[in-house]
């Protein structure tokens, strides 16, 4: 199971135009882009690291630990060493410009036996990097993107052929076509008249509902619908970060879920006032319960987010939460994320977002960010401050035509 030279040549393309679209400010000389990768791709790192040179940027590699690696981390770190950075960490982080990130795990179970109160001890350490460049990201200065390398690992959790895998890969990212980013760029227009016309609305709340969801999210003042934006590759999702203060009733995911080496399936929440006050799954319950009290904002809702199958072409589940949330097949998807949400929602300038704005208007913090995913059929609702019901999202479709 290998991508060719020339599909590498057209994922690295496709990752350089997200990772330029996704900035509000352009990229110049002497940028610095982070490229951090899994050892399985390093052939995608090794050809990226020459493209970002030939843009006269500054590409600074990261290779992330072994599946052994980080499963002797955590048994074997102390408390110290747990929350441990190296010198000159935050320092990168407050000047960088960019970052790729290759995911290509070996293994997706690894962690299953560790204690989740000692992974989530380890994130919070790390929320304040993504908070620095959350805030560069804001100003302009900086922009993220990723995308998913083939692994044989996560071949045989989707219950796929290697090969399989692969062209699910190829197929979504649009790698089978000479110049895939023309087809990217294809679908950012088309989503533009969809997130405008979803802005249009004065909408009070969206009334999900399916055979196991009946949830109601508030988007709150200020929002804006974004999505396809360049940052994930690939992204079909169109998604808006809401007051969490205003969600209330009960969401279902019914996609498998692996996270921070275990493996999830069947998360059942009820929300009240926001909170997830009842919390249910029919395989990692307590590994879910104790994600949840990670911090003071992992138990409220940070992103609500919708798929147009229309656009997604991924038909199949890839046991990668990037693909699954933005699972086209034959009703779309919907997907919650617990934890933080996305400044980029906001529908004013990000870079006058203070911490005390972002609470006031709802915004949801936290160092957990995990989405959950519901390939249901199902029908989504507006409920605008006048009273009136649109429906704007049945049989796996927005209904704008």
């Amino acid at each position: 199971m290998r991508l060719t030279t020339k599909q590498l040549e057209r994922y690295a393309d496709v990752l350089l135009w997200g990772l330029y679209t996704a900035r509000r400010e352009n990229f110049k000389r002497n940028d610095i882009v982070l490229i951090r990768y899994e050892r399985p791709a390093a052939e995608l790192a090794e050809i990226l690291f020459g493209k970002i040179l030939d843009l006269k940027m500054h590409p600074v590699i990261r290779m992330g630990m072994t599946t052994n690696m980080e499963r002797t981390f955590f048994e074997k770190a102390n408390s110290r060493q747990l929350v441990f950075h190296p010198p000159g960490e935050k320092e990168l982080y407050e000047n960088l410009n960019g970052t790729i990130y290759l995911h290509a795990p070996e293994s997706l179970t690894h962690l299953g036996k560790i204690d989740p109160k000692k992974i989530g001890r380890a994130i919070v350490a790390r929320k304040q990097f993504r908070e620095i460049l959350e805030k560069r990201e804001e100003s302009g200065a900086f922009s993220w993107t990723l995308c998913t390398y083939p692994t044989d690992e996560l071949a045989m959790q989707a219950g796929l052929s290697g090969e399989d895998y692969m062209k699910q890969i190829v197929k979504a990212c649009y790698l089978d076509r000479r110049d895939p980013v023309s087809h990217w760029k294809r679908i950012y227009k088309e989503a533009g008249s969809i997130k405008k016309w979803l802005d249009e609305m004065d909408t009070a709340y969206y009334h999900v509902q399916s055979d196991n969801i009946d949830l109601k999210i508030t988007p709150g003042k200020s929002r804006k619908w974004v999505g396809i934006s360049g940052h994930n590759i690939p992204s079909f999702e169109l998604f808006i970060s809401p007051d969490w203060r205003g969600t209330e009733g009960f969401y279902y995911a019914n996609q498998p879920s692996y996270r921070s080496g275990n493996y999830v399936d069947g998360v059942r929440l009820g929300f009240k006032k926001g909170k997830a006050v009842r919390v249910d799954a029919d395989t990692g319950k307590d590994f879910v319960i104790k994600q949840l009290a990670m911090d003071a904002g992992a138990n409220k809702v940070g992103e609500f987010s919708l798929t147009d199958r229309r656009f997604s072409r991924i038909d199949r589940f890839m046991a990668d939460t990037l693909f699954d949330e933005n699972y086209g097949g034959r009703f779309g998807n919907c997907h919650i994320a617990v934890g933080a949400s996305y400044s980029d929602t906001y529908n004013g300038d990000p870079a006058n977002l203070t911490k005390e704005k972002k609470k006031f208007l709802g915004f949801n913090d936290s160092a957990l960010h995990w989405d959950l995913v519901n390939t249901e059929n199902k029908t989504v609702d507006a409920m605008l401050i006048s009273g009136q019901k649109i429906r704007i999202y049945e049989n796996g479709m927005f209904t704008l035509q």
